[in-house]
Formats: C-alpha cells, structure tokens, sequence
C-alpha cells in the first residue's frame, strides 16, 4: 500500500550521501554533540537568514524592536522537549496561564501543563484552522504570561496581529513550528507600509521545530531545535538543555538532558541540502490537490451525484504565507463517506486532529473550550493526504476521480 510520508523513497533518492554522511560520524568516534551537530546549528541560522529579505538590517516587528538579526539555534532531542525548554527559559511558573489553539498536537498545551502552567485554549479560523487572534484576546487576564502560535500543517501562523497583543499586554509570543520548517511569512512594519519577508523559526521571541521522521525536514528518529534573535535567552536555553550547565559538572541550575546526537545531525544535514527543492515538490502537489477539489466542489454546489452537498474544502493559504505542507488537510463535510472511499481507492489518509485539546481527558479538569465551535468542526472534518514530495499526486488524484 502506498505510505503517507514515502521516507523510503526519500532515503533511496540521497542514499549515497547520506552513506558517506552516517559512515564518517560512525567512523569518528564523536556521537554526542561535537563537529556536526555545530555544523548543523549553523547551517540552520543560515537557511533561516536566506529568506529573511530584511536579513542582516535593522528592523521592527509590530512595535518589537529586532536590535539582533543574527539567529542562533540549539538543537536538542525532540519538538517536545524543545518546547519544554523554551518554556522554562522564558520562565514560566505554576499558575501562570499560556494560550495555546485548541486544534493541534497536544505538545503545547502539554508542556504548558507539566511545568505546572494551565493551558488557555483559544479557537481557530475556520479557514486558515490557525489560531484566531480574536479569541486569544478574550482570554487574557491577570495570569496570562505568554501566547504560543502554531504554525499548523506548515502555514505560518498570524504573527502581524499575535505580536500586536503580546506588546500591548506585556507577554511574551513563541513559535511552534514544528510542522513549519522552511514556510515564508509576509510580516507588516508599522506603519505597514513596508513588508518583510521572514522564515519560520524567526517570528517570536523564541521558536522551536521538529525533526521527527515524518516533517519536511526529519532524521531518523526523534530530534528538534530552538530559536531565538536574543543572545541571552538563547545562553540559558543551551544551558537549560544541558543539566543546567555551561561548565562540566557546575549546574548553575535545574536543567535536563536534551541532546541531538552526531548521526542524526549529519543525516540533518544531507537532508537540508534538498530541502527547497522537496518544498518546491509539495507546494506543486498541493496546487494539483487545490485544483482537483475546485472543480469536485463545482460539481457538488451544482447538485451533481450522490455526492451533491458533501463539500472537500482545503486549508485555506492566507496571502504572504508560503506553506511547508507538512500534511495536506481538508475539511470533509461527510467526513466518514470520505474515508470510506479514500479506503476503497486505497489512498493512505491520517486525522489531523479527532477532538479538540479541551476534550482530552487529561485537560477535561480544566472546564473550558466547549465555545471553541472552529476547532469542535474542524476535529468532525479533517482529513490530511498524502503530499510529500515523493508521493505520486497524480497518481493519487487519478484514484480519487473513481470515487468521488
């Protein structure tokens, strides 16, 4: 059966480099941190200052001073211990209140929850299915710390308007970008007459990706990093990912241990290297699936077929944002008959997600979330398809014309 995320086809593709890559670090003897791991570090803040049209300048973001172009990334071992730590850099406490989308993975609200924080869910566009910058604003209050923008199914999240409530009440803003290494945002300067370019990973105080298996950018096992414009900041982060050190066996705090090891940095780096071109592949398969299900809802608004009123509607790509497509997700109105003939056609299909955050049992307790409508629909209608860049979409879509 056809894969979700073809990783096989991917490895035959790069085979020989990635060879040579895994043979020299399993020759060398260094398998924790050293030569590529920092090689790796820096390539990172490199592609991220590449698509940056502001790199290297002075600049502001909504009111945000950026005195420190210069990106510096940590790597460690997972987006989720990732997010722990920017967390606890950024100083949260027991009892302070984070704003995290009810519609995504549950690793933001999740590490919010273990450093003792309570998780405020916020509800999403129903377009974008990104958090919506209204919602976040009704749920500031006296122990709101900070916001966590999603950057879901690869589209950057709404930084312009995110940044504009961080400022005006005094929070910090963090980026998870862990489906969204490598997507473009448009951002506005006051007066909003002029528009930067930047990447993902570079629109918050800090930011963290994943580089789990299945992402456009993942190794081959478990694996993430952290970003950030302040020096400081960034200081504490490497320090807190390291049993709270920078000197061996002086822990100048409680940290823990979160590394990236050498192989999975050099695979890392073979991978990145093809990173825009496989980009450039998604978003072409993503314009052929836009394509075909334009024309099926034509035909389901016309009353066409059994199907008629059974609407397939793509996340919609706000203007300015240059999707990584980690996953290609669609809105099903009759969600189940869809799946069913995805089934029948063989087609590979995930649900991204089932239930909103607020209905995990674990954050049941909470009592909140139940007038997130958005995020309540989008959990009946998601439905993701397969789009990486070795997945045959034409191949895919010709099978979809058989059942839809």
């Amino acid at each position: 059966m056809m894969p979700f995320v073809n990783l096989t086809a991917q490895r035959e593709a790069y085979r020989e480099e990635l060879e040579t890559a895994e043979r020299a670090v399993l020759d060398s003897g260094c398998y924790i941190g050293g030569p590529e791991v920092a090689a790796l570090e820096k390539e990172l803040a490199d592609f991220c200052k590449s698509g940056n049209s502001d790199a290297g300048k002075q600049g502001s973001f909504a009111g945000k001073d950026r005195a420190d172009p210069e990106t510096s990334v940590i790597t460690c071992a997972s987006g989720t211990d990732a997010l722990t730590i920017a967390l606890m850099a950024l100083g949260i406490k027991p009892g302070d209140e984070v704003i995290v989308p009810d519609f995504t993975f549950i690793a933001p609200a999740e590490c919010v929850a273990f450093l003792g924080g309570t998780p405020r869910f916020a509800d999403i566009d129903p377009e974008t299915l990104l958090i919506d910058p209204e919602s976040v604003k009704a749920l500031i209050g006296p122990k709101t710390r900070g916001i966590i923008g999603v950057d879901l199914f690869g589209q950057v999240a709404d930084f312009n308007e995110l940044w504009e409530i961080a400022v005006a009440n005094d929070l910090w803003l963090l980026e998870d970008a862990a489906q969204a290494f490598g997507a473009k945002y448009d951002i506005g300067v006051p007066p909003y007459s002029d528009i930067i370019t930047s990447r993902a990973c570079t629109l918050a105080t800090i930011s963290i990706t994943s580089f789990y298996p299945s992402k456009p950018l993942g190794c081959y096992g478990d694996g993430g990093a952290i970003f950030t414009l302040d020096a400081q900041l960034a200081e504490k982060v490497r320090m807190l990912a390291n049993h709270g050190s920078k000197e061996r066996y002086l822990h100048e705090t409680v940290g823990m241990n979160s590394r990236l090891d050498a192989l999975q940095a050099a695979i890392l780096r073979v991978k990145l290297r093809h990173l825009e071109e496989e980009l450039k592949v998604r978003r072409e398969n993503a314009r052929k699936y836009d394509e075909f299900f334009a024309e099926y809802n034509v035909r389901v608004n016309a009353g066409a077929g059994a199907s008629a009123g059974a609407r397939i509607v793509p996340q919609y790509i706000e203007h300015g944002c240059t999707s990584t497509y980690a996953q290609y997700t669609v809105l099903a109105d009759d969600r189940e008959a869809f799946i069913k003939k995805l089934d029948k056609a063989g087609i590979p299909h995930c649900i991204h997600y089932p239930q909103p955050l607020h209905k995990q049992p674990c954050f049941r307790g909470l009592a909140q979330g139940s007038e997130n409508r958005n995020a309540i629909m989008a959990s009946q209608k998601a439905v993701s398809l397969p789009v990486c860049a070795f997945t045959d979409v034409d191949f895919v879509i010709n099978k979809l014309r058989s059942v839809l």
